[in-house]
């Protein structure tokens, strides 16, 4: 079970949004990682990440539609696939077995380090099937992001940007997106699991990620970006290879 030390998870939120802030990525991957490195059952974990997140995202994408960074012709195809997506895939993981969901998110965690990684050698996205439409990506986005407890930016902006679309558009259109995602993401989960023990998870996730939000662009000028996603990438990649260990051990 796990701890109920609230200033853990304010600690938790508050390092994962300083690096989302600056790369526009990996809060969720980062809290998910870190609670299943705990024992929390993936559906547990993801519920309270996308939880906290709905706060985090819904200010997020309230910046870029201020800014302008929306294009609803990309966002009309998106944000609906995205929802379906999402509820799906909310919905597979509290049915699943916890026990036959943990190697698949452990799996989904090492893909997503291999994807951060390539994009830190490279310093390129992973190139997509040039056919594969803008609605297609945002459902296999939505599902996998409430399975893995994150990953909506790594897949979908990454995605739309190596598929051409205009990086601004394609980050502020998942941004807002992201939020819609996110929302019917906790709404099954609040409909199928019991989050109540989960409170100071989610409490403590906010406060840390509300306190952090101010300092994002100054941590964003102190360390460059690649230092960031090689950070990303290692505890993340870490967490997960733990959890396989503890998954081959029978811990």
């Amino acid at each position: 079970m796990v701890s109920s030390d609230l200033a853990v998870y304010v600690a938790l939120g508050f390092a994962a949004q300083l690096v989302d802030g600056a790369l526009g990525m990996a809060y969720g991957l980062l809290c998910t990682s870190a609670l299943l490195a705990t024992g929390a059952p993936p559906a547990l974990a993801s519920a309270s990440v996308h939880a906290a997140e709905v706060v985090t995202t819904g200010l997020a994408g309230g910046s870029h539609l201020w800014h302008r960074n929306v294009d609803w012709r990309l966002f009309r195809r998106l944000a609906p696939a995205g929802v379906a997506g999402g509820a799906l895939g909310a919905y597979a993981l509290v049915e699943l077995p916890a026990e036959a969901v943990r190697p698949l998110v452990t799996a989904y965690l090492l893909g997503i380090t291999a994807l951060i990684a390539w994009r830190l050698f490279t310093g390129r996205a992973a190139r997509p099937v040039r056919a594969l439409g803008v609605a297609p990506v945002g459902a296999g986005g939505g599902f996998l992001d409430a399975v893995g407890g994150g990953g909506w930016g790594s897949l979908v902006t990454s995605t739309l940007v190596a598929r051409g679309e205009c990086p601004r558009h394609a980050i502020g259109s998942a941004a807002l997106a992201e939020f819609l995602v996110t929302a019917a993401i906790s709404a099954t989960f609040l409909a199928t699991l019991d989050l109540a023990a989960y409170g100071r998870v989610v409490l403590g996730l906010v406060i840390g990620g509300a306190l952090a939000a101010p300092l994002a662009g100054w941590f964003s000028r102190v360390l460059p970006p690649r230092a960031l996603m090689g950070a990303v990438a290692a505890v993340v990649g870490g967490l997960a290879v733990h959890g396989l260990v503890r998954l081959v051990g029978g811990g």
